[in-house]
């Protein structure tokens, strides 16, 4: 069985957001936006999630045209449905109805080598102090990693 194969990551979301609990979905493509991923064009920096009559759908996700698409190409940027229960509809709207949650993805990936899923998480927005306390949490960190290599290295 192949190993998921990530195509696009999100990597200023967990700088900005703090991430509360992570989801896996799918997504409705279209033929040639399959086989765009396939190459890795698709950047979901800027995406978000949110849930309307009853369905989750995905904004500012760019995938790009496929090169051998011709006019069956869609638009780079259009509104793209994604595949959840109707439970976690439910959900997903309880808890994004609290003040300062939004749904963002954080990967998009093949699963399996076929099919196309989206990490995506509920998260809350970082202030700035939040974001210079976990950039000193992550300095300390990587200075204690740093000290321990080194105490390794001078006693072997």
């Amino acid at each position: 069985m192949p190993e998921d194969k990530t195509v696009a990551q999100n990597r200023k979301a967990r700088h900005e957001y703090f991430i509360i609990e992570s989801f896996e979905t799918g997504i409705v493509l279209s033929g040639t936006e399959i086989k765009s991923i396939r190459e890795g064009h698709a950047n979901i920096k800027d995406g978000f999630a949110r849930v309307e009559n009853g369905e989750l759908w995905l904004y500012n996700v760019r995938i790009s045209p496929y090169q051998m698409g011709s006019y069956y190409n869609k638009d780079p940027m259009r509104v793209r449905k994604l595949l959840v229960k109707k439970s976690e509809i439910r959900k997903l709207v309880s808890k994004t109805q609290e003040q300062g949650l939004t749904l963002i993805p954080l990967k998009l990936y093949l699963k399996q080598g076929r099919w196309a899923k989206c990490e995506l998480a509920i998260a809350k927005g970082k202030k700035l102090h939040d974001k210079r306390t976990s950039d000193a949490e992550k300095d300390a960190a990587r200075e204690m990693d740093r000290a321990i290599r080194q105490k390794i290295r001078g006693e072997d």
